[in-house]
Parts: C-alpha cells; structure tokens; sequence
C-alpha cells in the first residue's frame, strides 16, 4: 500500500504524499494543523481513504467533531467503494466523533454501519459494541445498550470505561449486585478516574452507605475539581453541609 501511494505521488506534481496513518496520528498529535495540510496533499496524490482518515484525526485533536465525523464518513464510503475492510474501522471513528459532537442518531448510524460489516474483531469491535451502547443510553434504549455492554465486556475487558458504563446502566436499571460487580472492575483498572469515583459515591448512597458516599464524591472532587465528574461530587457532597467537603 504504502509503495503504491510513492508511485502514485511520483506521477503527480506536488508534494511526496505523507506517511501511512500511524504517522499521520503522531503529526495529528504535534501538530494538527500541519496534518491537515498533508493530509489534504495526500488526498489530492491520490491517498484514498486513508488520507481521509488522516484528516479525521486531525480534526479531531482539534475537537473540530463535525468535521472529523465528515471526514471518517468520506473515508469509509470510499472505502467500501473499493471494497476496502477497512471500511468498517472509519464507520466506528465516524460514529465516536458523532457522539463526541452529541448527535446519538448520526452515532448509532455510523455504528451500525461499523458492526454489520462483520470485519471488525477483538479490541476493535468491543470498543464499537461500547459506542453503540453509549448512543442506545442517550437514544433512550437501555435494554439494547445492556446488549452491546455485555458483548464490549468480552470483546474489551480491560476497558474500564466499559465496566464504569455498565455498572451506571446497572444501577439506573435498578440491577444493584450487578452495579456494584461492574463497579469493583472499573475500580480495580481505574481508581484515580474521577468518573468511576462518583459513580462509586453515587451507588453508596442509593444503598444508604454515607460514609463511603462521602468519600468517594471527595475523591472524585479532589481528582477533577473543574471537570464535570469533579464538579457533580462536589454538589452530591453539599447534601451533607459543610462538613461533607473535607
């Protein structure tokens, strides 16, 4: 792939196309900006969807999420133009930049698209199977979320993030031994995650256990004073009046 993108850049005047997309993540990272410029250079050398995937990245360390979502979606539907497999790993970034952007209907879209391609395996497709259950909770589809949790849980297990969802799915469910379970997972894999520490104070408190509430919310505040996880405890924590703070 990567020599028949140098010869087809020989053939065009311009800039030598760039590096393959794992280069292309480490300039996005540095620089995105100047990945973009590559990026659109590499497109016009002929870069195909990989260039398009390039410029995704790139927005996206931008959290330009609209245009990353755009620029995914270009490279997915050229993809499965030229019956690429790849196809299916640009549908899944398509559909997390959506849900990075808020819009949970053009996630699940672009996420199904991902899943019913059937190429997708291991790491890979437990992380889709998670997005797609993140879109189902804020479509309001909590059974189908429970679903696609329980298959990122085989398919990602030491994603804590998969484990802290699950036991929030759990808990609003009303499924309290199998929140608390998920919860000593995500516990274990993330411990200094303000988010997996609110959810820790806030499955405490629905099971009447103040002192660990207290001390849960605090840690989640002390983690992340000013991110939303940090912030949430903070107010769980006024419940209890001044002293709930220290």
């Amino acid at each position: 792939m990567i020599a028949a993108l140098s010869l087809l850049a020989a053939q065009v005047a311009g800039p030598p196309a760039p590096p393959p997309t794992e280069s292309c993540a480490a300039l996005a990272a540095r620089d995105p900006a100047s990945a973009r410029g590559n990026a659109e250079r590499w497109r016009l050398a002929g870069g195909g969807p990989m260039a398009r995937q390039c410029m995704g990245l790139a927005w996206a360390k931008d959290a330009r999420w609209l245009d990353a979502a755009a620029s995914f979606e270009q490279a997915a539907h050229e993809a499965e133009v030229a019956r690429d497999p790849a196809a299916a790993t640009y549908w899944a970034q398509a559909g997390n930049a959506w849900l990075a952007a808020a819009d949970p209907t053009k996630a699940r879209t672009a996420l199904d698209a991902a899943l019913a391609a059937g190429t997708l395996t291991g790491l890979d497709l437990g992380e889709a199977q998670l997005d797609r259950a993140r879109t189902l909770v804020a479509l309001q589809q909590p059974a189908a979320a429970r679903l696609d949790l329980d298959s990122a849980l085989r398919n990602a297990p030491d994603d804590p993030l998969a484990w802290l969802l699950s036991a929030t799915l759990a808990r609003r469910m009303g499924d309290l031994p199998r929140a608390s379970t998920d919860l000593d997972e995500a516990l274990k894999r993330s411990p200094d995650d303000a988010a997996v520490q609110l959810e820790a104070g806030n499955l405490a408190a629905l099971t009447g256990d103040e002192t660990a509430a207290r001390r849960a919310w605090g840690e989640a505040a002390r983690l992340a004073p000013t991110l939303p996880a940090g912030r949430s405890a903070t107010a769980a924590l006024a419940q209890f009046g001044s002293t709930g703070s220290h």
